[in-house]
């Protein structure tokens, strides 16, 4: 009975510590409007790419043979039924934006789950062996760095060959020395902290000192790294899709909008304005939010 008594009471207590966490978090986060500004924006895109089927009037690939190019309703020669004009071979724009939200996004988790788990896992190799296995690491990671990472994710994607797939690979791989380096500064500062001597005198085993014991205290500065690759992967991909390196018509993802409306900009400013203005908001309100993460997650800048 007194056993059962003191395990609830540690669970009431680890319970309150992470709510004292999380409100001491928000308190910090709250404090940069612009941060707050940044995840509303972010968690309606979130919202609209997961009900893209009930939000969007229209398929995102029909075609419309009576109404090639109409502008957005406001305009003479627009109607309602597309709010927001249609393209050069009569798909409505409002839902093409709408379902492309769900590619940008799929993009962005994709690219940074990747990068950040393969980044991990390297970083935590090159930080904790040092020796051979940090140099052979880091001189690999400093190679992927000398080149310009639009360059080169398009001479990977040349190799592989243009598709949304081949595409988030590159771009994983264009990213991942950020990663690398990151979690290998945090792991050697981490590894000099008495807690980590501590636990090596009590034969704490390595993949247990590496990914429970050193990894849980390095995830702050990668948190915010996520968050900033994030919106980096969405800009990556769309610029690959205006190159016709990315996703492949008539996927309706926003780079490759842009790619399908260039010759129609002085005729039909709405095809290249609107998928544009998406892709500015959705990597603005990212930045944001990534702003204001690093605010609360890093200590150095928290008040005292």
């Amino acid at each position: 009975m007194t056993e059962s008594i003191i395990n609830q009471e540690d669970i009431d207590n680890r319970q309150s510590g992470r709510l004292a966490l999380l409100t001491e978090f928000w308190s910090y986060f709250s404090e940069n409007r612009g941060a707050v500004l940044g995840m509303i924006v972010f968690v309606c895109v979130v919202i609209i790419a997961i009900f893209a089927d009930y939000l969007a009037p229209h398929s995102p690939t029909e075609q419309f043979r009576e109404a090639f190019l109409q502008p957005p309703f406001w305009q003479d020669g627009g109607e309602l039924r597309f709010p927001l004009g249609t393209d050069a071979v009569g798909r409505d724009v409002l839902s093409r934006l709408i379902h492309g939200s769900r590619y940008s996004l799929f993009i962005g988790c994709i690219v940074v789950s990747v990068s950040l788990v393969v980044g991990v896992m390297l970083g935590l190799c090159a930080g904790f062996f040092r020796g051979r296995v940090d140099a052979v690491i880091m001189r690999v990671m400093d190679v992927v760095l000398a080149f310009p990472s639009l360059l080169l994710a398009l001479v990977l994607v040349a190799i592989l060959g243009p598709s949304l797939i081949n595409a988030m690979i590159a771009i994983a791989i264009v990213q991942q020395p950020h990663y690398v380096r990151l979690t290998r500064a945090a792991v050697m500062g981490e590894m000099t902290r008495d807690y980590v001597t501590a636990a090596r005198v009590i034969g704490v085993g390595t993949l247990r000192l590496m990914f429970v014991t050193v990894l849980p205290n390095c995830m702050a500065p990668l948190i915010v790294q996520a968050a900033l690759s994030f919106s980096s992967a969405i800009l990556d991909a769309a610029a690959l899709g205006f190159l016709g390196m990315g996703a492949q018509p008539p996927t309706p993802e926003w780079g490759t909008m842009l790619a399908e409306a260039r010759e129609f900009i002085l005729r039909a400013w709405w095809v290249v304005t609107f998928p544009g203005v998406a892709i500015l908001t959705t990597v603005l309100a990212i930045n944001l939010m990534g702003d204001g993460l690093r605010d609360a997650l890093d200590p150095k800048l928290k008040r005292s």
